[in-house]
Order: structure tokens, then C-alpha cells, then sequence
């Protein structure tokens, strides 16, 4: 039998498709996903749970001229496979290939980059206004998931669209859960909407009989839909969405096409936002991810007959070493208390909440409200540890100033995925964590070498008073240098090899990469002194001016963007101290964003692996 996807090359051919054929296509896209997913990996529960969903849209929308925005955007690779990309899915997510994440330079049927929660309102607001401003009549149509709704952001959103004057169309797509199973009142509230069906029912049954056996029925159904309120509180607690002035279509079956797209039609009619509620299983069609959809929500190349990942587990990552030693800090003193947002198995913390479930706090997709409600246990006595991933942390930047630094309160943040972090692309590189803390008052940074020196630092950290970072990467924790343990000591840094003339100064996971540095230099005849920054906040000035009595080239190595990193304010102590005899060479990352690739990938892309930094080196001696 022909493959009904071999018809679909490009945007809007889904129209050609036959009504009969909608299942047929669902579960060919299905097994098109598993079976390219499971070689390169990537986002699979979220986007085999939105098949039937994205296929509606596509019958509905006419692209490009119609704007789709996803929400997060890693639920979108049915929509890539619908507008022409599905030859490039052998390259989904490698370096020069297709992101995983809407791209405008991929495809003009793409509306809006994105890649973090809770953005997708505000961006289509903004479109159909733009729309009306133009005097345009083309649709526009946001889809995020019910985690998005316990970001600030999109309530926000949601409280400018309820005065609305032209059509919008939001697709709450609820699958009841994010990455991790959701939390809080808006969870809750959409499970009495996702199950309480009297409220829909009893409207549908009252209106159709009204009319259809009574005269005068019809005015008499418009007189009850003005007084609705009265039958819409007994039912339920509160119609959120509508009491904003939304509104609210729902639930629809997110897995049916016909209601997907009779709801899409009938929602199209109206001059406001409207808000179709469509549930969704996160994972449908594959029973392991079905079964497990927080597993293969982000997922590595993986066996298609069980789920199990190809590549064997390598040793422990520097997320499980922060885990670990978190908990054993924590048995001994109970005012540690641990936040993350909507990540406990990204951050390790779903193990600490085992040990200590009564002072762990998951706030949901909320990194602001994370930081600042840190804040408020910090000013009560408490330790709190904010776990958070470094791109994500990029959004609770004026909390930690005002409500964390500005009050100096003890507030330790974990950084994970602290520099390049390579399948997700531009969006989810954590290259700006060094720039953005720094140079905060107040604020403590720093970054561990190794397996041992993560849980000196968290130490350290919660013994302080006052804020501190620890930033690290994702993946296996180095277990070299294992003999170098100088105690942790505020501001210090720590000498790895001794020498003169030049010397090396690496911060966090590029200690590693500048041991091999070494070493390639050391059969060139090239002996250098090899310093673990520790500290990029205070930077260790006494070391510097020790070093600048035996050695004539610095060279600083970092996982970092160039401005505002460590590097520049090496080089900023040299200006300010008139070391003009020191040559200082910076590697860091460029004034860019890193597209996806494989980590190794960009170090060699970046100049920033071993060799291309001792090549550099010799180049420039």
C-alpha cells in the first residue's frame, strides 16, 4: 500500500489528503517519528502527543500567509514534516541540519523562533495586531501546553488578549503534564475542566432542546446564555479563561481531527480570543514513551523495540554529583532546602525529594517567582538551593539583583548546563550565565573543575552568607586531577602545574580541556603554570599579581561568551594594573548564537577544543 506522507511535500499539500485517510496519516507520521528519532534523538513524547492536533491546523490554516506559533516550539516536528522538511529529518538536530525547535530560516511556514515556555500569546498578540494594523485578515493561531501556564509570562498574555477586538485563536493543549508531571492551582483547575463534563454537557443538551421542542425556544436559549453564570458557577469553581474575557471552547478530543477542526472553524467566528481546550496523551502511539513520556520527553538515539538508550551510561554527570552532595549536606542540616522549576529529574533534585520530600519545592514553569520565592525563605533563615538550568535562569535576571543581591541574601543557585550544550541549539546554549552574574554586587560565581570540587563548592556555598552561584555543564563529571584538592577559599584560585612565561587560566570545564592543552605544548617545549580560576566573581587579583611577576603571556580559557566573561576582566585587571608587558590571550566563545551540533562539534568549531587552542597558541608566540 502507497504511503499517504510520500503525497505531502510541501506546506498546505495535507489539503489534497482524503478524510478517510486522516488515521491512516496520523500513524504513518507516527512511525516516521520513532523510527528518525531513534537514530538522532530528540523531543519525541511531546510531538507524538500533538500528530492528529497539528494536522487540524494544517487543514485550517493556509501557509505562510496564516502565522502558527508554538509555545516552547519542541513539539513542532509534525509541523516541519507537513511544510516540506521531511528529507532533512536524517539530519534533525546535528550540526548543519534541521532544528529541532521552529526555526524563520528554515521555513517561511515558521512564524517565530522559540524554544523556552510561555512565550507563545504574547508573540501572536503581538502578530494580530500587527495584522490588524496592516489591514490584513490572515489567522493566527497559538498553541502552548497547560505547563505553560505556570509561567507568569503567559498570563500576562492572557489578561491583554481578553480585550481583544479581532479574532485570535489559542490552543491550550493539555496533556497534563510538562516536562515533569505539572503542579500548582492551575494544574489543578485544568483537571475539573479536563474531567467535569456536566457544565458542557448540560449546556449542549439544554440549548438543543429548548429549541427544538419549545416555542419561542430560540430567544429563550439567548436569554439563558446571557444569565449563564448562574448554571457555569454551580458546575464549575470559577471559567477562568472567560472570566478574562476569553472565549472558552472545550474540551476537545486533541486525537480527532473532525473536532479538532470543527472547533478551529467555529472558533475562527468570532472578533475575540478564543481559547480551545484540547486533550492531548503526551507520548500516544508508542507504548514506551506512552508509559514513560517525562523519559522520552528529551531523548538520546534509542532501541525502537523497547526505549532503551543505544549508548551505554558513562560515569557520573556533574547534575548526579550535585544531587548527591546536596543530600548529604542536607541530612545535616535541616534549614537546606531545595526549588527548581518544573526540572527535578533535569537537575537531579527528584532524588533529594525522595530523601527529604517535605523541603523540596517544584513552583513549575516560574524561574522568576522561583528566585524571589528563594529570596523570602532565605530572609526566614533557610538555605535554599535553586537548581536551574543556565537558559533558563537567563529569565529571572532582575529578581536575583533586586530581590537576591540588592537584600545579600544566602540564596545558592545551581547552574546546570552551564555552556555549550549542543542538539538544542541557539536557544537552549547556556554561554551567557558568567556575563550576567559577575558583575552583580554582592554575588558570588564560580565553576568546578571536577567531580570533588562540585561538592566542596556547594560547601563552601551554603556556609556563606550571602548569594552564590555554582555553574557547571551537562554530562560526565571529570574525575581527573583528583590528587589537586586546595581547600576552597573565598576568592582563590587554585595551581594545578607550576612554570614561568606563560600561563593558563581555566575556568570550570575547560580545566579539562587545559590539561590536554598542556600536555600538547609540553612536546612542543613549552612548559606553562596551569591555574583553576575557581572564582569569576571576585576574580583572584592577588594571583594574578603573582603571575605577572614570573610570566609574560596569559592565556584564559572559558566556556563563555568573550563579553563580560572571566577573560575580559583578566584583561581589565592587566589595563587597570598597566601590565602592558603581559600579552593575554582570550578563548572564549564569539558574540554569537551556537547553533545545534554535537558539543565536540562546536569546541572544534569554536577553536575551543585542545589542539585548536595549542595551534593558536604556538601561532601566536
Amino acid at each position: 500500500m502507497p504511503s499517504i506522507l510520500d503525497n505531502i511535500n510541501k506546506a498546505n499539500d495535507i489539503k489534497n489528503i482524503n478524510t478517510q485517510d486522516y488515521k491512516r496519516l496520523a500513524k504513518e507520521i507516527r512511525s516516521f517519528l520513532v523510527s528518525k528519532v531513534s537514530k538522532t534523538g530528540g523531543h519525541l513524547a511531546s510531538n507524538l502527543g500533538v500528530v492528529e492536533l497539528t494536522m487540524a491546523l494544517h487543514l485550517f490554516l493556509d501557509f505562510p500567509n496564516d502565522k502558527l506559533i508554538w509555545d516552547v516550539g519542541h513539539q513542532s516536528y509534525t509541523h516541519k514534516l507537513l511544510t516540506g522538511r521531511k528529507d532533512q529529518f536524517d539530519r534533525l538536530r546535528q550540526m548543519g541540519g534541521i532544528s529541532g525547535f521552529p526555526k524563520r530560516k528554515e521555513s517561511d511556514s515558521d512564524a517565530f523562533d522559540t524554544g523556552h515556555s510561555s512565550t507563545a500569546v504574547s508573540a501572536a498578540l503581538g502578530m494580530v495586531k500587527a495584522r490588524d494594523l496592516m489591514g490584513k485578515n490572515n489567522k493566527v493561531v497559538a498553541v502552548l501546553g497547560d505547563g505553560a501556564l505556570t509561567g507568569g509570562m503567559a498570563f500576562e498574555a492572557l489578561n491583554n488578549a481578553g480585550r481583544l477586538k479581532s479574532n485570535m485563536i489559542i490552543i491550550l493543549n493539555d496533556n497534563n503534564m510538562s516536562i515533569s508531571q505539572n503542579v500548582g492551582g492551575m494544574a489543578n483547575y485544568l483537571a475539573k475542566l479536563r474531567t467535569n463534563t456536566r457544565y458542557t454537557d448540560l449546556k449542549e443538551n439544554m440549548e438543543s432542546t429548548l429549541t427544538k421542542r419549545l416555542p419561542g425556544g430560540k430567544e429563550l436559549v439567548n436569554i439563558l446564555k446571557r444569565s449563564k453564570d448562574a448554571v457555569k458557577y454551580f458546575m464549575l469553581p470559577s471559567m477562568f479563561f472567560e472570566d478574562m474575557g476569553l472565549t472558552y471552547i472545550g474540551p476537545i478530543d486533541g486525537h480527532n481531527v473532525d473536532d479538532m477542526l470543527s472547533a478551529l472553524r467555529t472558533a475562527n467566528k468570532t472578533n475575540k480570543a478564543v481559547v480551545i481546550h484540547a486533550i492531548t496523551k503526551k507520548g500516544k502511539g508508542y507504548v514506551p514513551a506512552e508509559s514513560n513520556p517525562s523519559k522520552f520527553h528529551g531523548i538520546s538515539p534509542f532501541c525502537i523495540d523497547n526505549g532503551e538508550p543505544v549508548a551505554k551510561e558513562k560515569g557520573t554527570s556533574y547534575t548526579q554529583a550535585f544531587a548527591s552532595s546536596l543530600i548529604k549536606i542536607a541530612e545535616h542540616n535541616d534549614k537546606v532546602v531545595a526549588i527548581t522549576a518544573a526540572m527535578p529529574y533535569g537537575t537531579g533534585l527528584s532524588a533529594y525529594k525522595k530523601y527529604f520530600p517535605n523541603r523540596f519545592f517544584d513552583v513549575g514553569i516560574a524561574e522568576e517567582h522561583a528566585v524571589t520565592f528563594a529570596a523570602g525563605m532565605a530572609a526566614e533563615g533557610f538555605r535554599p538551593v535553586v537548581a536551574i538550568y543556565s537558559t533558563f535562569l537567563q529569565r529571572a535576571y532582575d529578581q536575583i539583583i533586586h530581590d537576591v543581591c540588592i537584600n545579600k541574601l544566602p540564596v545558592v543557585f545551581a547552574i546546570d548546563r552551564a555552556g555549550l550544550n549542543g542538539r538544542d541549539g541557539e536557544t537552549h546554549q547556556g554561554t551567557f550565565d558568567l556575563s550576567f552574574l559577575s558583575h552583580i554586587p554582592n554575588m558570588v560565581v564560580m565553576a568546578p573543575k571536577n567531580r570533588w570540587e562540585i561538592d566542596k563548592m556547594l560547601e563552601f556555598a551554603l556556609s556563606y552568607d550571602g548569594p552564590v552561584a555554582i555553574r557547571y555543564p551537562k554530562g560526565e563529571a571529570y574525575r581527573g586531577l583528583v590528587e589537586n584538592k586546595e581547600p576552597i577559599i573565598y576568592g582563590k584560585s587554585e595551581y594545578i602545574y607550576k612554570a614561568n612565561n606563560l600561563a593558563i587560566l581555566a575556568v570550570g570545564s575547560m580545566v579539562k580541556t587545559a590539561v590536554a592543552v598542556k600536555e600538547l605544548l609540553k612536546e612542543q617545549g613549552l612548559d606553562v603554570t596551569l591555574v583553576n580560576a575557581r572564582f569569576v566573581s571576585p576574580i583572584d587579583k592577588d594571583m594574578l599579581e603573582e603571575l605577572s611577576d614570573s610570566h609574560n603571556t596569559f592565556i584564559t580559557i572559558e566556556e563563555n561568551i568573550r563579553t563580560g566573561g572571566y577573560g575580559q576582566q583578566v584583561s581589565d585587571y592587566l589595563c587597570k594594573y598597566n601590565k602592558q608587558n603581559i600579552r593575554h590571550i582570550n578563548f572564549s566563545i564569539p558574540e554569537c548564537f551556537i547553533e545545534q551540533g554535537g558539543v565536540d562539534e562546536l569546541y572544534e568549531m569554536l577553536g575551543l577544543d585542545a589542539q585548536s587552542i595549542a595551534y593558536r597558541i604556538l601561532d601566536e608566540l
